[in-house]
């Protein structure tokens, strides 16, 4: 009986701090909730004193649950300086977010926002929610403040210089990265992102050192490897380039856009026999109707028309749009009758989506080195 005497005043005691130190302090409802069921649990306790009731097990557990564990809990998190209600109704709001309610879980995050306008995890959420929505610069306002509150925040920063790359504001997006980096070196996204922004904006040489400096700190990410690759190939250093490619197949044999980048440069030296071993690698994804176009011109290099028919029937097959390129083609006339219009559209739609894989970027590393090959062909034939 003393254990349940001494057990009811502890019980008493942390339902009156919770009462006069939070919910009268903190005015905050939430708080209420807590008080109600700490009540049940000191009412099963009344309930098994006088009435000698529910003593069994379940109870027990729920009544020390209750009149316990909840109250405690509260104490601690608080006492480490972590806002309580903050994170019920934070968990609230992506429960909400995870069943589809966004509008919502929204509208709890603004009301928590009110009483508490430093809430960080407020801030991140309804960043999350207006990105996912396609509202871009809410987004970036709220990852502003998370970001005010929590200088620390490399993700915050990272998100904020995406949307803002995607809002076309690449300079911006740029200044952003380059501060970024100066906190953080080794972020990976950061400094590839930038890279590929540098290249976009033609300013390779600034790529090359952003982009070798990355790779220090991650040597063995394919895709730093891989526009390194490009920004060499766009200043027209194809040794440095071929190495770069080389070295992104070795982190990720499947890296198949650098096989096609490697048949290309192989091209330029006149290397048929490795420019289709490369070319075949690349039979894949993205790459696959150029691939089996190029394939097609190496094979009436080689006088194998019976190929090439093949592969620029293929080509044309899984892209429309090769049609075009091959019928003014010089290299194909010798196989024009292969070269046949597609009926309709019904292939040019199935594949459209494979093509918009594609960044444009790597539309313009690939135009580069087919004009560069063209230009080349030109001036050794005119020697």
């Amino acid at each position: 009986m003393f254990f349940k005497i001494l057990y009811s005043l502890i019980a008493f005691l942390l339902f009156a701090y919770i009462f006069l130190f939070k919910l009268i302090k903190k005015n905050d409802t939430i708080y209420v909730w807590i008080l109600v069921l700490q009540a049940f649990g000191i009412l099963i306790n009344f309930i098994q004193i006088i009435f000698g009731k529910m003593n069994n097990a379940f109870f027990y557990i729920l009544m020390f649950l209750l009149n316990m564990a909840l109250p405690i809990s509260l104490i601690l998190i608080e006492n480490k300086g972590k806002n309580f209600v903050e994170i019920i109704y934070i968990a609230i709001s992506k429960i909400l977010i995870l069943f589809g309610n966004k509008k919502k879980a929204k509208k709890i995050l603004n009301n928590l926002l009110k009483k508490y306008p430093s809430s960080y995890y407020s801030h991140k959420t309804l960043a999350k929610i207006y990105e996912n929505e396609g509202g871009m610069r809410k987004a970036i306002d709220e990852y502003v403040k998370a970001m005010d509150i929590r200088p620390d925040d490399y993700k915050s920063y990272f998100r904020i210089a995406f949307l803002l790359k995607e809002l076309k504001r690449k300079d911006e997006s740029i200044e952003m990265l380059k501060k970024l980096i100066k906190k953080k070196p080794d972020y990976f996204e950061a400094n590839n992102m930038l890279g590929e922004l540098l290249i976009e904006k033609s300013e390779y040489k600034e790529a090359v050192g952003v982009l070798i400096n990355a790779i220090k700190f991650n040597p063995n990410r394919e895709e730093l490897c891989y526009n390194l690759g490009i920004a060499y190939a766009f200043i027209n250093d194809f040794s440095r380039a071929k190495q770069c490619f080389e070295r992104a197949i070795k982190i990720n044999s499947d890296l198949y856009k650098s096989y096609y980048k490697l048949g290309q440069i192989a091209l330029l030296y006149r290397d048929i026999e490795v420019a289709e071993q490369n070319f075949t690698q690349a039979i894949y994804e993205e790459n696959e109707a150029k691939a089996y176009f190029q394939l097609a011109k190496i094979n009436v290099i080689k006088n194998d028309k019976i190929k090439a028919g093949f592969f620029i029937e293929k080509a044309i097959s899984l892209d429309e749009k090769i049609y075009e390129r091959a019928k003014n083609e010089p290299i194909l006339f010798p196989i024009k009758q292969a070269i046949k219009k597609p009926q309709g559209l019904e292939v040019y739609n199935k594949n459209k989506k494979k093509r918009n894989m594609q960044s444009k970027l790597e539309e313009q590393i690939e135009e580069y080195l087919d004009d560069t090959y063209s230009l080349t062909k030109e001036i050794n034939k005119n020697k």
